[in-house]
């Protein structure tokens, strides 16, 4: 009888102990699931603000859009196991789904527990055997996988692991990077591990007087220096913090940010974009036309989110007690630019423990794409963040969860 040990049970660790345990359920293999946490699934309870937005109702090239790292090695689980192919598993086991804005698929109940129930019972029914425990080491022998060693001594045999323990974000889900070691100990290459889908730092001080102001509806664009063209665009809601900002677009803009501590990176903010330069002008000499004798800085309400006129004020450079009938065209044009295109220097990502996801992981170039098994260990396959390659907010990075994890269970 074959052993098989999958170390994770997040989303990917999941959906492969399943899958193995499916192909199996001729009792020709026991299927065990190592899990250091008390409870299955933790940080998938908080994704998503504990919604848990499962996948993304796309098609296969909106997948490989959507993922900038490594996508083309994702190509084989995707086509394995697509966003349909997600939804139907969750339809099957009594979760029903709803598409959102920009295709994002949640639970109708907004109940990220369901998910992980329906995991959980499905792995259950297929009699999986769930350890509380922690994977330490895995053992091989001439170049094959056979056994795991855990934090309390003991060994368990195994002829293959699937190895699915998540990235280094949000560490007191379990998330502690601890697959890294335990695959780098084995030979594999660990790429640079970086927080991505997270908040950014900046230099402006003003951030932390608007913190908590959140602006929709604005358009979001990053630029690399010495770049024309921005490496991120996009029209969405984005908030202030005592630190910077952060929200969707953000958290979005951050995953085409590469190698910040080399580069530098500028988030520039149109506050405006439903209006082109001249019809902004228009607005607001319309609205200094029926404020004539009004000074500046109290003819902005109309137009700006009250916190952030003290700001507009002091960076357009126009006295605040200026009569808005005795600003000049220049000075109007400074203002209409300024509101085009509201910079921000970036200085930093925060702290990975605050990510959504991580960047970085096992070299992809050392695992087979058709079958996430090891090219260098016999028997070892990899599973969902743990794999150097990461995705856009949407749902997408649980679609790649899901996907490696099918495939890994698929060929173990």
């Amino acid at each position: 009888m074959k052993h098989i040990v999958i170390i994770g049970a997040g989303p990917a660790g999941l959906m492969a102990a399943i899958t193995a345990a499916e192909k199996y359920k001729d009792s020709s293999a026991t299927v065990t699931l190592l899990e250091k946490n008390e409870r299955a699934g933790r940080k998938l309870m908080i994704t998503g603000k504990g919604r848990c937005n499962v996948t993304n109702n796309c098609d296969l090239d909106t997948l490989i859009a959507n993922t900038p790292k490594n996508a083309r090695f994702l190509y084989s689980a995707f086509s394995a196991f697509s966003p349909e192919d997600v939804m139907s598993f969750f339809e099957a086991n009594r979760v029903p789904l709803k598409t959102e804005r920009g295709n994002r698929v949640f639970p109708v109940s907004d109940k990220a527990v369901d998910i992980v129930d329906a995991l959980v019972n499905a792995a259950k029914k297929l009699k999986v055997k769930f350890i509380n425990n922690t994977a330490v080491s895995i053992i091989t022998s001439d170049g094959k996988v056979t056994g795991i060693t855990l934090n309390n001594g003991e060994t368990i045999t195994a002829d293959s692991v699937i190895l699915a323990t998540g990235g280094m974000s949000y560490p007191v889900t379990g998330s502690t990077g601890d697959g890294y070691r335990i695959a780098n100990e084995l030979g594999h290459t660990v790429t640079e591990i970086v927080p991505s889908l997270v908040p950014l730092q900046c230099h402006e001080g003003f951030c932390s007087r608007l913190s908590g102001l959140s602006l929709k509806n604005v358009n979001l664009s990053v630029y690399e220096q010495d770049r024309k063209k921005p490496v991120f665009s996009d029209q969405g809601e984005m908030l202030f913090t005592h630190f910077g900002i952060s929200g969707p677009l953000v958290l979005s803009s951050s995953a085409y940010i590469r190698k910040l501590s080399k580069k530098q990176y500028t988030a520039v903010i149109d506050l405006k974009p439903a209006l082109t330069i001249e019809q902004l002008d228009k607005r607001i000499l319309r609205d200094f036309g029926e404020l004539t004798n009004k000074v500046f800085s109290n003819s902005l309400d109309m137009l700006l989110p009250k916190s952030l006129i003290p700001v507009i004020v002091n960076l357009s450079e126009i006295p605040p007690n200026r009569k808005v009938n005795q600003i000049s065209r220049e000075e109007r044009m400074h203002l209409v630019t300024l509101i085009k295109n509201f910079t921000l220097h970036i200085t930093d990502f925060r702290p990975i423990e605050e990510a959504i996801i991580t960047s970085g992981g096992i070299s992809v170039k050392e695992i087979n794409p058709a079958t996430m098994e090891s090219k260098l260990i016999s028997g070892l396959f990899f599973a969902g963040e743990i794999i150097d390659t990461d995705a856009f907010t949407g749902g997408f990075n649980l679609q790649i969860a899901f996907s490696t994890g099918y495939l890994a269970g698929k060929n173990v």
